[in-house]
């Protein structure tokens, strides 16, 4: 089952949504590690939801390897209020670059999924057998639907092809250039956003959506791209892997963590009229420690760094 895949430090890499959190912290790590082949493109230069111009620049670079991490992404209330663009667009984002990986013949891929591809009330933690086993989470499963179409995908070019495509699903992730919309981000950086902003403004309160009580695990970006890589060097097998701590706490305890490290004196209000999402999300992260990979980044180290990267981009 063990190989090592990267054979030269020069062999061609290409790295779809380098410019977002995941593909910017795989970018640092495989030039950390000594990669230089490496290649990118904005959606500007190529809009990977286009068929033709994808398949145009896979003919020209071709690629040996391809980290697949582009994806149009965002919390709850972007993942609920624009479901057709987040189920189709993923579609075709994904669909193109896979394709086009095997009519090129990539000699590896790694898709990378989201764990909001388990059904709402599996079990924890969230074993990999567990997918399809349940209905999901109302609110993202148009992303969920798109992903796992994604993984499938990706076991279905295996199995009649031979492809060498495998899947990964992170947990939620935080950490360098991540997104902060007031509206699109996800919890953990939008309590940042928040925290600050009502710090700077001497705000008596800051309202968190929910109640509060649901669990949530967090992975620093840099480690799961540092995964990735331990991932692609060694790990060969049909189905998807977990990726995260094996940890995980409520958000009203992420809520005080954060509001600690930022340096907010006043009050927490938790507005239970909105939604909590589903009630845990923890992953069974035994099948990646069984291989010999663990996080590096505890989870307040992790928050300190984002919030420097943060007040240095806003």
């Amino acid at each position: 089952m063990l190989r090592n895949d990267f054979v030269e430090k020069n062999d061609k890499i290409y790295i779809a949504g380098h410019r977002g959190m995941v593909g910017s912290a795989i970018v640092r790590s495989l030039k950390k590690e000594g990669f230089t082949n490496l290649v990118t493109k904005s959606s500007a230069e190529l809009d990977l939801r286009n068929q033709q111009d994808v398949y145009d620049f896979f003919a020209v670079e071709r690629p040996e390897y391809v980290f697949m991490a582009a994806a149009k992404v965002g919390g709850i209330v972007a993942n609920n209020t624009y479901r057709a663009d987040f189920l189709f667009e993923n579609l075709e984002i994904q669909n193109n670059v896979i394709k086009a990986s095997h009519q090129n013949q990539v000699r590896k891929l790694l898709f990378l999924g989201s764990s909001c591809i388990y059904p709402k009330m599996a079990p924890q933690p969230l074993k990999e057998e567990y997918l399809l086993t349940g209905p999901l989470e109302s609110t993202n499963e148009p992303y969920a639907i798109a992903k796992i179409a994604g993984i499938k995908l990706c076991e279905a070019f295996r199995a009649q092809y031979g492809s060498n495509f495998i899947s990964v699903m992170p947990t939620n992730l935080y950490g360098l250039n991540d997104n902060y919309h007031p509206e699109n981000s996800h919890v953990l950086p939008a309590l940042i956003r928040r925290f600050h902003e009502a710090k700077t403004k001497q705000k008596p309160e800051v309202v968190i959506w929910g109640t509060g009580k649901p669990l949530r695990e967090f992975l620093f970006a840099d480690d799961l791209a540092n995964a990735c890589l331990f991932l692609m060097e060694n790990y060969d097998e049909p189905g998807f892997i977990n990726i995260g701590t094996g940890h995980d706490l409520s958000i009203k305890d992420l809520a005080i963590l954060i509001k600690d490290i930022i340096g907010y004196k006043g009050a927490l209000k938790f507005d239970s009229s909105k939604p909590d999402g589903t009630p845990r999300k923890l992953m069974d992260v035994s099948k990646l420690t069984s291989l010999g990979w663990k996080y590096s980044t505890e989870l307040e180290d992790g928050i300190k760094l984002a919030y420097e990267d943060f007040q240095k981009a806003y």
